[in-house]
């Protein structure tokens, strides 16, 4: 939709107005989470989008605190699910149970009802609960015997998973990994921001107490600001050449990269790719998408949605080089 100067102004000074709940947010988890702010803006992104993020990273880099704290500062429900292989779908989504006094069955909600789900480890459940979960992230809906539960709005899944311990893991299926808005590697924080992390468990203080200090009204808001962002019709091309040389890199003039890719990005791949470069121009308090906030995400949209060959693998070849080569190429609208 075509949109003048003035609207772009006025929507500025909305976002301007409407986005300062964003620093309230950030100071209150700064509180608890030392650094790791990659990390943060990933999972505000994932907030405003209304999209899972999937968090991958070694054990101890504060992945799961990160999520509990950002849930704590919002008026909001939240649960936390340890996925383990003896898990089963019951345990998530609930199940029916018998209630002798009535000589009926009734409903027993799972963990699942909550706005904010921390799916601690997913990739140790097995396939009857991944397929489970698949249902509530797509469709926002639970079946539970003849009967369909909406979830509640917000509902976003917030998962981690190791890379390194693959001994009682199960890998996730793609359908299911392409449903994430972004899958995010958490990196180790600064030796600067280690050093303040030390420092404070060595002391042995008691963990600060995390406020509400967002409501869901101004998450919801937000998410509508978000939707209204503009996004010019040469920045629409530029994402789907992005996601199209995924597909057809030779027709890109990345011959290199045909025998490196099995299979490029789906469709989704495309509408995330736009949903979050707006979020992403939100977080920056612009009423309009630039080329580099597309730049910026392309890596966590993207990475899950690109399969490699085993000649890619033994050469080492990873998704991100894939991406760079091709951000690289693309010419910038």
């Amino acid at each position: 939709m075509y949109r003048t100067a003035e609207d772009i102004r006025q929507l500025n000074d909305k976002i301007s107005y409407a986005g300062r709940f964003i620093d309230v947010l950030r100071k209150e988890v700064g509180k608890v989470i030392i650094g790791q702010n990659y990390m943060l803006d990933r999972l505000l992104i994932g907030l405003l989008s209304n999209g899972h993020v999937l968090l991958e990273g070694v054990p101890g880099l504060a992945k799961t605190l990160t999520i509990k704290s950002l849930s704590q500062a919002v008026h909001a429900k939240f649960s936390r699910i340890q996925f383990t292989p003896d898990l089963l779908p019951a345990d998530v989504i609930g199940t029916m149970i018998y209630n002798q006094q009535r000589n009926e069955f009734i409903v027993r909600k799972g963990p699942i009802f909550t706005n904010f789900v921390l799916a601690d480890e997913i990739n140790r459940a097995p396939a009857k609960v991944q397929s489970a979960l698949l249902e509530a992230m797509q469709e926002r809906q639970v079946t539970i015997g003849d009967n369909t539960y909406k979830l509640d709005d917000p509902f976003l899944v917030l998962a981690t998973q190791n890379p390194l311990e693959q001994e009682g893991t199960y890998p996730l299926p793609e359908a299911q990994v392409d449903r994430f808005l972004m899958k995010v590697i958490v990196g180790y924080p600064t030796r600067d921001e280690e050093q303040l992390i030390i420092r404070q468990a060595v002391q042995g203080l008691s963990m600060p107490v995390i406020n509400p200090v967002v409501s869901l009204q101004e998450i919801i808001t937000a998410r509508q600001m978000v939707r209204d962002i503009y996004l010019d019709e040469k920045v629409e091309g530029y994402i789907l050449d992005i996601v199209f040389a995924t597909r057809k890199p030779d027709q890109y003039g990345l011959d290199k990269l045909k025998p490196i890719i099995s299979y490029g990005s789906s469709p989704r791949g495309s509408i995330n790719l736009a949903i979050a470069a707006k979020a992403q121009a939100f977080l920056n308090r612009r009423g309009y998408v630039v080329p580099e906030d597309v730049r910026a995400i392309a890596d966590d949209v993207l990475r899950h949605r690109i399969g490699l060959t085993y000649e890619a693998e033994a050469e080492s070849i990873t998704t991100e080089d894939v991406i760079a080569h091709i951000i690289k190429k693309i010419n910038l609208p």
